[in-house]
């Protein structure tokens, strides 16, 4: 009797080992299953990361026609300036020829016993040599000679810009 009392209780823990033992196993199969789900989100996770930074390189590198559109704009934007500053300087151009001229009238008036007959006023010598001048530009600065001999010459601040309109001042009145 002895012997049937030990076995079950041989049986009893034997159960319990086995209990534990599937216990043990199951928790580590869930720790292993946690551990390759996290493992599996991180990796799908540094795939879609990847993928996005594909998909950008992809687009910056050829998506053309934004690109194009952006060198379109910037060009407009440029024209634009151009024309401006353009305008600028023809009307600093006209303002100082405007100037240079009544102050040649306002000189020749008062020196003109001075004078040699050869002598051209500047405004006239200046407007013929833009015309002689064809540089590739449209602009010139041309070294006029002063009418008085002992003066030296003088260089022109304003440089010419053809844009139609004839050579020669415009005078206002």
């Amino acid at each position: 009797m002895a012997q049937q009392r030990a076995l079950p209780q041989s049986k009893e823990t034997l159960l319990q080992s086995y209990n534990k033992r599937l216990k043990d196993d199951i928790k580590s199969i869930m720790d292993n299953f946690t551990e390759i789900i996290k493992t599996a989100k991180v990796r799908a996770g540094e795939s879609l990361m990847k993928l996005v930074s594909d998909l950008k390189q992809f687009l910056i590198l050829n998506d053309f026609p934004s690109v194009n559109e952006a060198i379109d704009q910037r060009n407009q934007q440029l024209r634009a300036l151009q024309e401006e500053c353009d305008r600028k300087l023809i009307t600093l151009r006209d303002e100082v020829s405007i100037d240079l001229y009544e102050l040649e009238e306002e000189y020749y008036s008062s020196s003109s016993s001075l004078c040699e007959a050869n002598d051209l006023p500047l405004c006239e010598a200046y407007w013929r040599l833009d015309l002689d001048t064809d540089s590739a530009d449209g602009l010139s600065a041309p070294l006029l000679a002063s009418p008085e001999t002992g003066a030296g010459p003088l260089q022109s601040a304003a440089p010419a810009h053809s844009h139609g309109g004839g050579p020669g001042p415009t005078e206002h009145t």
